[in-house]
């Protein structure tokens, strides 16, 4: 998988459906110029039931995103066959074929990551960190999630601070989406400025 400039994204389920997904807000041109501080990255789809996340380029990822959401409707909501379907369309799709980006999708049940060459890859531990601050905060997610009694949020909170203590692609304007333990829970979506 390729290694994106400008974002760090973390998603993590921990316990009966607490899932979150949380992603800072840096947006880079080139190698040396912060062009926005604030851009959100992560996003409820398909009727509040799925989290998703980027790490790419901002525009190739709304193109993916919409993508996803149609193969989401068109498999039922069916996480894993509409991240599949997905995959195989961007690898053979000549339109999106070059899109350069990453996508994590969770939900309930499922924990994944989606590439332009066709993976899909579902974790060994429930949960997944990428994008150029991706390293640290899959290290710092990977402590938490094994050696405390945090939640999903926490954890994901936590790991995106120590990502952007450490990564100059990673700011501290940190956006989180989260599908709570109760299935009636629409909360999420909240920022920190």
């Amino acid at each position: 998988m390729g290694q994106f400039h400008a974002t760090t994204i973390v998603a993590v389920r921990r316990g009966d459906g607490d899932v979150c997904i949380g992603g800072d807000g840096q947006v880079t041109m080139g190698e040396t110029s912060v062009m926005k501080h604030t851009a959100k990255k992560v996003r409820k789809i398909y009727k509040n039931s799925v989290l998703s996340g980027f790490a790419g380029s901002v525009s190739d990822a709304f193109t993916l995103t919409e993508r996803f959401e149609k193969k989401l409707e068109e498999h039922g909501g069916n996480l894993k066959r509409a991240a599949v379907a997905l995959a195989q369309s961007w690898r053979s799709d000549q339109a999106i074929r070059n899109l350069e980006a990453l996508m994590v999708a969770a939900d309930r049940e499922s924990l994944l990551v989606i590439s332009g060459n066709g993976e899909v890859i579902e974790p060994d531990q429930d949960f997944v960190a990428i994008g150029s601050g991706g390293n640290y905060a899959y290290a710092a997610a990977n402590a938490l999630y094994n050696h405390t009694d945090m939640d999903a949020e926490a954890i994901v909170r936590e790991a995106l601070t120590i990502a952007a203590s450490i990564c100059v692609y990673t700011n501290d304007r940190i956006t989180v989406e989260k599908l709570g333990a109760d299935k009636d829970d629409e909360n999420g979506g909240d920022t920190d400025e």
